[in-house]
Parts: C-alpha cells; sequence; structure tokens
C-alpha cells in the first residue's frame, strides 16, 4: 500500500509539473526577430547585431521570449509557431525575403491568426503590386521605389503623439536614412503616424537619387511634415508597425531611439508597454558585439 501511494504522489508530482510547465508556457510572449543576410559596410545595415541587441534587451522583461533567426528567412519554419509577433529587419526590394515563393501567402496565414508584424528600415521596401497591397493590409505602408525617397538626415522628431509606443519616449534628433513619401492606405485609414520630422530644403533637393519625374514635386514639399514611422491595427486583430531608421546601427545607442522600437515590439505582440515605456541599458560594448564581418 504504502508502495502504491509512493507512486500515486508521484504520478501526482509530475502532473503538477506539467500543469505549470504548460502554465508558464502560456503565459510567455514568442516573440521572432528575423535578421536578414549582411549588406552594406560596416556599421550600416547590421541586422544580425541590431535583432540580437534588441533580442537582449527584450529578455530582460519576464515573460518575453524573444528567438533571433538569422541569415534571412528561416530555414525552419516551425520557429514562426506560437509567435505573438514577427520582427523583420533585412534588406527589402525584389529580393525582399518576405515575398519570395511561397512567404507571402505563409505570412498572411499567420497574420489571419492575429499574429502582430513590424518591419524596421530596408524591410520596409516592396515592390507595388500584390507585395505592396500585402503590405498595405499588414503593416499599413511601404517604401515604393520611384514614389518614396531614401536620403540621409537628422530628422529632428520635437513631438510625439500619446500611443502606448512612445510610452516614455523624449523628443530626439537622429541622423539616419530615414525614409519618407511612404505609400500609406488611402487617407491613412487606420494608421497612427508615430515619428513625425521635416526634411530641411537641401534634403528635399535630391540628397537621394529618388524618385524623379512625376513625383519630384512631392519632394519639393517645402516645409511639409513626413512620416518616418507609424503603426495601425488590423481587423484580424493583428497589429503592425513601420518604422524607416535602423540604417546606422550605433543608432540604437540613442536611449529613446531604442526605446521607441522595443515599445513597438511588444505593443505589435499585443503587450502592455509600462507607463514609463521599455526601460533598457545599452553599453559602448554591447555595440559592437556582433557585427556581420565586412
Amino acid at each position: 500500500m504504502a508502495r502504491n501511494l509512493a507512486i500515486g504522489l508521484m504520478t501526482v508530482g509530475l502532473l503538477m509539473g506539467s500543469i505549470a510547465r504548460a502554465a508558464s508556457a502560456a503565459d510567455t510572449t514568442k516573440i521572432v526577430l528575423i535578421a536578414g543576410r549582411p549588406s552594406h559596410g560596416p556599421g550600416d545595415h547590421e541586422f544580425n547585431a541590431g535583432c540580437k541587441l534588441l533580442a537582449k534587451c527584450l529578455a530582460q522583461k519576464p515573460g518575453i521570449e524573444p528567438v533571433v533567426v538569422t541569415g534571412g528567412w528561416p530555414k525552419d519554419e516551425s520557429v514562426f509557431e506560437g509567435a505573438k509577433a514577427l520582427i523583420f529587419f533585412m534588406d527589402g526590394g525584389g529580393g525582399h525575403p518576405m515575398i519570395q515563393g511561397d512567404h507571402i501567402e505563409k505570412l498572411q496565414a499567420l497574420a489571419a491568426k492575429g499574429v502582430g508584424i513590424a518591419c524596421l528600415h530596408y524591410a520596409v521596401e516592396v515592390p507595388k503590386g500584390q507585395p505592396g497591397d500585402k503590405f498595405l493590409d499588414w503593416i499599413g505602408g511601404y517604401y515604393e521605389t520611384g514614389f518614396s525617397t531614401n536620403p540621409h538626415w537628422i530628422a529632428d522628431v520635437k513631438a510625439l503623439p500619446k500611443h502606448p509606443i512612445t510610452a516614455g519616449v523624449e523628443p530626439f534628433a537622429v541622423r539616419d536614412e530615414w525614409y519618407f513619401n511612404i505609400r500609406f492606405r488611402p487617407e491613412m485609414k487606420g494608421i497612427t503616424p508615430i515619428l513625425i520630422a521635416k526634411p530641411d530644403d537641401e534634403t528635399r533637393k535630391g540628397v537621394s537619387a529618388s524618385p524623379r519625374g512625376p513625383y519630384q514635386h512631392i519632394l519639393d514639399s517645402k516645409g511639409r511634415d513626413e512620416v518616418i514611422a507609424w503603426a495601425v491595427e488590423r481587423p484580424d486583430g493583428g497589429r503592425g508597425f513601420g518604422f524607416t531608421g535602423g540604417h546606422a546601427h550605433k543608432n540604437f545607442g540613442d536611449p529613446n531611439f531604442r526605446k521607441l522600437v522595443l515599445n513597438a515590439i511588444l505593443w505589435t505582440a499585443g503587450l502592455d508597454v509600462p507607463d514609463g515605456g521599455f526601460d533598457s541599458k545599452v553599453t559602448a560594448g554591447e555595440l559592437t558585439e556582433n557585427l556581420d564581418p565586412k
């Protein structure tokens, strides 16, 4: 009888442990950060280092399980299972990993389940047509070649809207390759501008090679405010975020720049952002970790 009691207690213990692990998993929010392949010169487009740095910060918050995928689209797509948000930081354009093969259909299936999607810097660029239309659905806007433009300039963000993504973020000025004249949904339907800045006249005169032709007059609109980061809540219950900065890896060392991106990742995953925003500290040494050999 004693032996049966011991076995029974052991079984109960195992069952309770299993329940505890299941409860713990249910309380954990999985966020997958997908880093593109190396591109550009040292210190620029450091997708690997950027994703790992953001993941290191996210891991400091209990209940978050950040998972980093390097080298572009994951070879093992099971990594997407259970994810609440997918953060893409990679080269875009016609070779964008998000639009190759059946990837659009796979992402659409995840979005339909309410999975959040965020694209950082070059990852917001896709060709117009089906890819662009899907980005309008997923994140509300995209960089359209020949329409949008990509100069390097100091975005002086003088004010921020009241939104969970801007919690604890102070106005800042950072030089980066801030894209603007983004192709947004008609009438900005469902879109909340998060970062707005005004390019100076020199930037508008043609620092960038595009656009030209029929859209040049848009660049010449002196004094016009430009949306350089935005958020959207989708009808499927998911959330989307677009951020045009991130060309220069060193900018993640700016506390407001970094906090805004971390806040956005939490928000995109459907999590509550702390009143003061996501606090994190990054040292100069940490900014040199995981840089691609270039």
